[in-house]
């Protein structure tokens, strides 16, 4: 239940990190928005699959941040459990 609101905290935190180079920023201050609107590429209102594109997306963002900044960055500014770090890094590995 906490891994969504989890995300949304570390998405933030590296808005602020100075280790994060400002491409990466970007594409994290480009992705918020985009999950933030009601209108996607597959609307959100469309069970299940509405939801998939913007985790797929989340995934892709942060797979990009740890290529550029490091899974160190990631892992430092994790908020949640070591479960919910331990999926994140898998899908920046996936990613």
């Amino acid at each position: 239940m906490r891994f969504i609101p989890d995300c949304i905290v570390l998405l933030k935190r590296l808005l602020g990190d100075e280790r994060v180079p400002l491409g990466a920023k970007l594409a994290v201050g480009l992705l918020l928005p985009y999950l933030v609107l009601p209108f996607d590429l597959i609307p959100d209102f469309i069970p299940v699959a509405g939801q998939i594109d913007d985790a797929l997306l989340v995934a892709v963002v942060v797979a990009y941040v740890s290529r550029r900044a490091g899974r160190q960055v990631i892992a430092d500014l994790w908020p949640g459990s070591d479960r919910g770090l331990r999926v994140v890094l898998a899908a920046t590995r996936a990613s």
